[in-house]
């Protein structure tokens, strides 16, 4: 996997490279071993790879490729390689799809989490509303960054979502073993 991030997306860097290993990524999801977990993190590899589809996807999204193109005029125009790898967004979502309702929850969660990237495209504007369903769902139980994918798109495609939890920032003098003094005074 580390290969796979240096070599076909490295520095949230689309790459002639890119389109064609999010196509291979994409055809090997439904591989029996892709359910084989991942040493040391008892996930699945197709969570990781979904999480893969998913973090390449919003390199090429609309908020990153527009807020490149203020400053790269051009960078969008047919033919790019970014363009070029945006058109195949489609693709790659009927190659997600199927994992939406995955039975396992990393499995689950990160094929939504790529669904909603992808579902920027037009072409699968038709498919929003259905995954409004499922994001929600990742609002209510999904990890902190997935979270924020869900509500960004719920935002986006006009629902309500409700406001956010306000993040509670730990005092910086009280750790784990602390008794509220401060990291100067001796714990004993």
């Amino acid at each position: 996997m580390s290969e796979l991030g240096e070599l076909a997306g490295h520095q949230n860097t689309v790459y002639e490279a890119t389109a064609p290993v999010a196509m291979y990524v994409a055809g090997v999801l439904t591989h029996p071993a892709a359910m084989t977990l991942r040493a040391y993190r008892n996930v699945p590899f197709r969570a990781t790879l979904l999480s893969w589809l998913a973090s390449t996807a919003y390199d090429a999204s609309d908020e990153v490729a527009g807020r490149t193109e203020r400053y790269f005029p051009g960078f969008l125009a047919p033919g790019t390689v970014v363009a070029d790898f945006r058109e195949l967004r489609p693709r790659l979502y009927r190659a997600v799809a199927p994992f939406l309702r995955d039975g396992h929850e990393d499995v689950r969660e990160a094929a939504v989490v790529a669904a909603l990237i992808l579902a920027e495209h037009p072409a699968l504007a038709g498919h929003r509303d259905h995954l409004a369903v499922h994001a929600r769902a990742v609002l209510d139980t999904g990890a902190d960054p997935n979270r924020r994918v869900a509500r960004k798109a719920l935002e986006a495609w006009g629902h309500d979502v409700p406001d956010p939890e306000p993040f509670r920032e730990e005092p910086w003098d009280q750790g784990p073993h602390s008794d509220g003094r401060g990291d100067l005074e001796l714990p004993f």
